[in-house]
């Protein structure tokens, strides 16, 4: 049997149609794979979200009671310059104590972890000068911690949180020495 010219226009018109058929399917996939990428990231922000809600019980403990802390925010966002700043909690203490601790929470430390906390520590005056004066430390609260990151982090002169029995508590040697910022 031989193949008409009709028969290959045929053929051509259904491979065009399954073609279109192919793009429009590749276009909706696309756009699922886009906006499943933006549910991922939206529960990324939001477990973030909720082990500062989970974190932040037990740390104003920690900073009212053993740090004697007079003021206790938590997200704390500053802009100046056009540059922003985010704090998980901010705490601080005027007059006699005169001090300011900046608390970053993480689900799971990482070693970027401890230099974000010292970049924020390092610009805090720039974005908050009515706290210039103070003495300024850095906990980093963290669920899940490796041991080697904790002795890090010390190093570091930071004080560790960690979650025990689902509350945070710091997890620092009787005789360490914070480094002030």
């Amino acid at each position: 049997m031989a193949t008409t010219a009709d028969d290959v226009w045929q053929l051509l018109a259904e491979l065009t149609a399954a073609q279109k058929e192919t793009d429009l399917r590749q276009k909706e996939t696309d756009r699922q794979i886009k906006e499943l990428g933006k549910q991922i990231g939206g529960l990324g922000s939001k477990f973030g979200s909720f082990t500062e809600g989970l974190a932040l019980p037990s740390m104003e403990k920690i900073l009212r009671q053993r740090f004697g802390m007079e003021i206790i925010s938590p997200s704390v966002r500053a802009s100046r310059e056009g540059r922003h700043m985010e704090i998980d909690v901010l705490a601080y203490a005027n007059g006699n104590l005169n001090i300011a601790y900046v608390v970053e929470v993480k689900s799971h430390a990482r070693e970027d972890s401890i230099t974000q906390l010292k970049s924020i520590l390092q610009r805090f005056r720039t974005f908050f000068p009515e706290h210039k004066d103070k003495q300024l430390y850095g906990i980093l609260a963290s669920v899940d911690m490796s041991p080697e990151l904790r002795q890090k982090t010390l190093q570091e002169g930071f004080y560790v949180a960690r979650i025990q029995d689902q509350v945070f508590e710091l997890d620092t040697p009787d005789n360490f020495q914070p480094q002030s910022y």
